[in-house]
């Protein structure tokens, strides 16, 4: 069922009403060449403002005041509890305005506002408090060494933990202020000084966020904002002043980034892509398992790096499945955000929708069956039916490439052996789901399945405190957890003779 357009609330007026400007060292300025890009609502196709356009020599100014911030300003050198109280007050802030925030995350990227109110803005807020309790915790460690070649020698060995400087942050237009905050707080915690790029669908919140990082009192220059185009993000990930790079995004882009960063050397961390396979052996509990894939592939409009795109279910039970799934899509009430009964939103783009929708066509061409959903929502804006295709196999475009849209691909298995070389069968490993009553054929299967994340009985189950990145083209590195500190922190060995 569709729902109509509505307006975006008054609440936003206010922000829209001006065009929206970079922010470098502590202050928000204008694109160097004076130029705006149009940012558009993907439910009306409408422009809801103008947003400067930064290019190379934006970033270049940003880098400068970056650079600066970390070498001979204030926050590598403030004390490990000052710099958590203002992480902890970023979170606070988000809390506070989260109405406005999650608004922003309806109208630039479509997604609902209930799920954003819901679920974007209270883990934004949350990651930011977790890391600001790490920050009086990354600690080194003394080490007893022994120097065969040396007898009677005594040392004192030690490793510091130190941030790894000045780095670039790209981030998506799936999750616009959780993927910001994900990359913000830890890299804040560590000491690092930030150049964020947000994506050019959805720059409005990460503007905002900005808003609030400066009122949190962050010193000039510690996080600046760039937005734009991928120009100005293959400029900073190029950039020899930036020491390390953070990217999200799809895998083609993220070896872009690679090759960009060689030139220096910078670190680099990556969460990509992925083809997730969501498993339902036959002694599930369905009553769990249908509504729990119908959520794995259809949450955020299937705009998930992690969804559960491939559906591989027990040859037994696989038609009732599917049937389940189905008309589990085709309650999903789809139109826009704003709108209270809304469901699932429109896709970010017309290049988005495009990509969707050709890989349904082209799927069906080579013999998928659509059991619903395979068409496109007769509204003005991006949308697309929740799709369910059956009669596809593993060689078919649509089984082994990222769709990125509500579209799940669904295969019967006879045996656990042939699955688990089906599932691991792609050049992705993000994420995995199991549904069954058997834990111990669940512990099995998970330990088989080359993926970061492995969800048991549940799927999108996401906490600060858990790690999250991929395996294979997936990605380097780890979301969240104390894991993601690492991808900001250089470890130094200190030896002294005594």
């Amino acid at each position: 069922m569709a729902t109509a357009s509505e307006a975006p609330p008054e609440l936003l007026k206010t922000f829209l009403a001006s065009p929206k400007k970079l922010f470098i060292d502590g202050h928000w300025t204008e694109a160097q060449d004076g130029t705006l890009f149009e940012v558009l609502n993907p439910s009306t196709t409408q422009c809801v403002a103008q947003v400067a356009h930064g290019k190379k020599a934006d970033i270049q100014h940003a880098v400068q005041a970056a650079r600066k911030a970390f070498d001979t300003g204030p926050w590598s050198q403030m004390t490990a509890s000052d710099r958590s109280k203002i992480i902890w007050k970023i979170g606070d802030l988000i809390e506070t305005h989260g109405d406005e925030l999650a608004q922003l995350e309806t109208l630039d990227n479509g997604k609902p506002f209930t799920v954003a109110r819901a679920a974007d803005v209270p883990l934004a807020a949350d990651i930011f408090r977790y890391m600001a309790g790490w920050c009086t915790k990354i600690e080194g460690h003394t080490i007893p060494i022994s120097v065969p070649n040396v007898p009677g020698a005594n040392f004192h060995a030690y490793t510091l933990k130190e941030p790894v400087g000045v780095v670039g942050q790209i981030i998506p237009w799936n999750f616009p202020l959780l993927m910001a905050a994900w990359k913000l707080a830890p890299a804040l915690a560590a000491g690092c000084t930030i150049i964020l790029k947000p994506a050019e669908q959805t720059p409005l919140s990460a503007i905002r966020l900005g808003e609030l990082i400066q009122e949190a009192g962050l010193p000039n220059g510690v996080v600046n904002i760039v937005t734009g185009y991928g120009d100005a993000g293959a400029a900073l990930a190029a950039e020899d002043r930036v020491d390390k790079v953070a990217f999200t995004g799809s895998t083609e882009v993220g070896k872009q980034i690679v090759q960009a960063a060689s030139g220096n050397l910078k670190k680099v961390t990556l969460e990509l892509g992925g083809k997730s396979p969501n498993i339902i052996l036959k002694d599930a509990d369905l009553q769990t398992a249908i509504p729990g894939a119908a959520n794995a592939i259809f949450f955020n409009h299937g705009q998930c790096c992690c969804a559960g795109s491939r559906l591989y279910v027990a040859a037994e039970i696989f038609d009732e499945v599917c049937a389940g799934v189905s008309e589990q899509a085709k309650q999903i009430k789809v139109g826009d955000g704003f709108h209270a009964e809304t469901q699932m939103g429109p896709l970010v783009s017309k290049e988005q929708f495009e990509r969707v929708t050709g890989f349904v066509d082209r799927g069906q061409t080579a013999g998928a069956k659509a059991m619903c959903g395979g068409d496109a929502v007769d509204l003005e804006g991006y949308f697309v039916n929740p799709t369910v295709l059956v009669e596809t196999h593993e060689a078919m475009e649509i089984v082994k490439e990222e769709i990125f849209g509500p579209v799940v691909v669904a295969m019967p298995f006879e045996n656990q052996q042939d699955l688990i070389a089906r599932a691991n069968d792609t050049a992705y490993g993000l994420a995995a789901g199991i549904w069954t009553d058997d834990l111990a054929s669940a512990h099995g299967i998970a330990k088989s399945m080359r993926a970061g994340t492995v969800w048991i009985n549940c799927y999108n189950v996401f906490d600060a405190a858990l790690p999250f990145g991929g395996y294979k083209q997936s990605g380097w590195g780890r979301e969240m957890g104390h894991e993601a500190l690492n991808n900001y922190l250089e470890v130094k060995s200190v030896c002294v003779s005594i």
